[in-house]
């Protein structure tokens, strides 16, 4: 009979295997389809009352349980994805204090630096989560975010356009591990309708991001001048230094699994496995390169990176260029990095809640869509008119509406693959996609389209609108 999106064996098949067999032929019939969450069995669902009584996780010592994994767990993962974006994306604030006059740039040079970034960033993705997995994310995060933090600093100490070039090369290769780092690493914590809230969490750290970066920027611009340097370049040297710093502890912040996790109990680490097992079933864990080709050639991981690619080519334009787009709205440098604020802090609740909601409901594709829908109004608002208040409201409108759909779009592919190595490799293909979408990303605020960028607005228009249909075509 049909169940949801794929085919579930019926009672009176069933009842003649053996309880293994059962279990597997519905994990295998679940892992040969794409599932919205809506198909997710609950956790429990194949094991007995009298298994769960024996081992004391009822539903209340579950939530306990979830409560100490998260706690110990997110917020330290979003506050190193916090720092990756704003290193990433300050470049958008250094371009108010006069980053471009000072070095001389000149007509899609700036676009040429941002653009530079995303191949090498693209590059590092899969060799990144197949690194994580050989090593431990403890030392693989913590190495990738030191050197990333050294590229920053020296962004400070160019000269001209080709030490800015050569330093967004190192950072894209430092960088590109981290996203599909998290989103792999938590699959290895949390069962997969469990995990959209869980990456939402994390990837909010991008809006607050902007939020931070808007906020910091506007305080350093007092810098400029001191020690002879520009204000663009003490915002990229103290960001720098403050993700180093961070980069130092994370050795002793970062638990790497389940079984060595200091903070858990000896029956926790047991429980938070055999949950993973039993959501995970028969697939395999094991290192091996085969896993890494059945991720190359499962066709559902394409469909997921065109998604991710509309969706985070948006999310770029709008974090590279959202102050210079508020600047030529009539406000001065200042105010426009103070005003890039509140957007960012809508979106941020918003993404929170949609995965909160979608994970209660499990549900993915639909939020997706209704967000994008608000996206298309936002950006079609700041192409339509040139009152700044309805502009600026455009912006927290487009803001709402493309930051959701990355954790969503995460999730469903997340629980759509089996096995931790094929896992992870998948989500490196997805977030591969994804920042494809950032090097179109560099090219869509073109400054000879201001102030108004009606082109650019209408390209997003039309990137938010491939999301849609690519979503609801599965």
């Amino acid at each position: 009979m049909e169940c949801g999106k794929y085919t579930c064996i019926t009672d009176d098949r069933v009842k003649h295997l053996s309880p293994p067999v059962q279990r597997i032929g519905l994990q295998f019939t679940m892992a040969e389809k794409i599932v919205d969450q809506t198909t997710i069995a609950p956790i429990s669902s194949d094991v007995s009352i009298e298994d769960v009584e024996l081992q004391g996780y009822d539903a209340v010592a579950t939530k306990k349980l979830l409560r100490k994994l998260d706690w110990h767990l997110i917020p330290f993962m979003s506050l190193i994805y916090l720092l990756c974006f704003l290193d990433r994306t300050n470049i958008g604030n250094a371009r108010l204090d006069h980053l471009e006059q000072d070095l001389k740039l000149h007509g899609l040079q700036y676009n040429d630096c941002l653009a530079v970034l995303f191949p090498f960033y693209i590059a590092a993705e899969i060799p990144s989560n197949i690194m994580m997995k050989r090593t431990r994310p403890s030392i693989w995060l913590t190495f990738i975010m030191f050197f990333w933090s050294l590229a920053m600093i020296c962004q400070g100490f160019v000269k001209n356009y080709s030490g800015l070039m050569a330093t967004r090369v190192f950072l894209g290769v430092f960088e590109g591990g981290l996203f599909p780092g998290v989103n792999y690493y938590i699959s290895q914590w949390y069962v997969r309708g469990e995990c959209g809230f869980r990456m939402a969490l994390f990837f909010s750290a991008a809006t607050l991001a902007g939020a931070f970066g808007g906020v910091l920027a506007r305080g350093i611009a007092e810098m400029s001048g001191v020690g002879g340097k520009a204000a663009w370049a003490w915002i990229f040297i103290l960001e720098g230094l403050l993700s180093i710093l961070v980069s130092m502890t994370a050795y002793w912040c970062i638990y790497d699994y389940p079984a060595t996790a200091r903070f858990l109990t000896p029956k926790e680490r047991t429980e938070v496995e055999r949950r993973l097992q039993q959501d995970h079933g028969h697939l395999s864990n094991d290192f091996d390169m085969k896993y890494v080709y059945q991720a190359l050639t499962d066709w559902k991981i394409y469909i997921f990176m065109l998604i991710c690619m509309a969706g985070f080519c948006p999310i770029y334009s709008f974090a590279l260029f959202l102050p210079t787009i508020i600047k030529n709205m009539g406000y001065t440098a200042n105010d426009a990095q103070l005003m890039s604020v509140p957007p960012y802090v809508c979106a941020c609740f918003f993404t929170i809640v949609a995965s909160w909601y979608a994970d209660r409901v499990k549900k993915r594709g639909i939020f997706l869509m209704v967000f994008q829908l608000m996206a298309i109004a936002g950006f079609a608002m700041l192409a339509a008119t040139g009152k700044p208040s309805v502009q600026y409201a455009g912006t927290v409108l487009a803001a709402i509406g493309i930051y959701p759909q990355i954790p969503l779009g995460m999730a469903w592919n997340s629980g759509n693959i089996g096995g931790s190595l094929k896992r992870g490799t998948g989500i490196a293909m997805q977030v591969m996609g994804g920042n494809c979408g950032g090097i179109i990303a560099s090219y869509v605020y073109l400054s000879r389209d201001g102030p108004r960028f009606i082109i650019g607005h209408s390209i997003l228009i039309g990137f938010v609108r491939q999301v849609i249909d690519t979503t609801g075509s599965i």
